[in-house]
């Protein structure tokens, strides 16, 4: 089973499964938004707000990452839980590289079955396609991605960089904030990014920037857990009254208005791979109108064997999942002309799979406990 880091580990007696149901939100809605051309994907979110379910995602694992590691880096265990980290940084790693080559066969595959070899040139697969040795290298290094396939390698730098954020925050949390936002605006404002190899381009989520909303939920959670989050009622009204702003802004295209005064775009802007202000306060004002509002914090206060919950408990393998039917519908939108109709069927379908696979990951993980325990009991206690 799932630890709360959503990767792997025990689930313990007494979880809180907010997390967790929010996390499946964000997974099914990832899922839904990597399907583009049918209808479902313009009930999401990120068609009401400057924000979508990445930042959504990022947020919560940073809480997680803040319950499953926060207290636990003293001195005489940073050894130990750094190798954890590093361990869980590989594991992304390799689930990174999986689904790219998943991804490319899917998309290789429609090319040959159906006859259009046009599907190559989608979601910047024809770069490994017409230089193979370079593409393959860069892959494997992390500089090259493809379209859709680009935050598990992100997560995984974050992972990398936890030991770091750990040991600073043992040392002051508003001292891990300060070098974490420095970090965050430095990078915006030089524009400095991890590259792509093969086309000069930049990472399109650019971990520099992205760990400052980790670190925020990393940080945030901690201090909920000892002091709980205190309810403001000016803080409410701006939070509220921001996500209605934004809600205007999208749905009625205003992006054409100018209120830079020649500030930095991330500090003014919409950049989703520099995660520019406006995207960043919004999914913050979102998360702190959740977690003070009763009615929508108690709503996912789920029991145990809820579907969300367990869409949620096993984040890293129903991602995976997520990610292969969402390729899958991308090659079948793309050879049956983009059929809304089609393509809306198969979303429904995908997000009934979603639920029925974490099911089969409950049972899976009650079988092996239940045989561990089996082979305990023939081994006796000093087994």
């Amino acid at each position: 089973m799932t630890d709360k880091t959503g990767l792997t580990g025990a689930v313990p007696r007494q979880r809180d499964t907010r997390l967790d149901v929010f996390r499946a939100i964000a997974l099914l809605t990832i899922f839904v938004n990597h399907v583009p051309g049918q209808y479902l994907e313009h009930l999401t979110h990120k068609n009401f707000g400057f924000s979508d379910s990445a930042e959504a995602f990022v947020l919560i694992s940073g809480m997680s990452v803040g319950l499953a590691y926060g207290s636990r880096f003293a001195v005489g265990e940073r050894l130990a839980v750094t190798l954890r980290i590093l361990r869980r940084a590989l594991t992304l790693y390799v689930a990174h590289i999986m689904t790219s080559i998943l991804t490319f066969a899917i998309f290789a595959g429609g090319a040959l079955w159906f006859e259009r070899p046009d599907l190559i040139s989608e979601i910047n697969l024809r770069a490994v396609v017409d230089r193979t040795e370079q593409g393959v290298v860069s892959m494997v290094l992390l500089g090259h991605q493809f379209g859709y396939n680009n935050i598990l390698s992100m997560y995984a730098v974050l992972f990398l960089m936890l030991p770091v954020f750990l040991w600073l925050y043992r040392q002051s949390a508003l001292l891990l904030l300060a070098v974490s936002g420095t970090l965050w605006l430095c990078a915006g404002i030089w524009q400095i990014a991890p590259s792509n190899f093969l086309d000069d381009g930049k990472w399109f989520l650019n971990p520099l920037s992205w760990q400052f909303l980790f670190v925020i939920g990393f940080v945030g959670v901690l201090r909920a857990k000892r002091t709980g989050i205190p309810r403001n009622s000016m803080l409410t009204l701006l939070s509220a009254a921001y996500i209605f702003v934004s809600m205007l802004w999208v749905v009625f295209s205003w992006w054409n208005i100018d209120f830079s005064y020649g500030l930095p775009a991330v500090l003014t802007g919409f950049d989703k791979t520099f995660l520019s202000t406006t995207r960043l306060l919004h999914v913050l004002a979102g998360a702190y109108l959740v977690a003070t509002i009763p009615v929508l914090s108690n709503w996912a206060a789920l029991p145990l064997s809820h579907p969300l919950v367990a869409v949620g408990r096993h984040s890293l393998a129903v991602f995976i999942f997520g990610t292969i039917l969402a390729m899958v519908g991308q090659v079948m939108m793309f050879v049956t002309g983009k059929n809304p109709v089609l393509g809306t069927l198969y979303a429904l379908a995908g997000i009934a799979l979603h639920f029925v696979y974490a099911r089969y990951l409950d049972w899976q993980a009650a079988v092996i406990a239940s045989t561990n325990a089996k082979r305990q009991g023939v081994r006796g206690p000093a087994g």
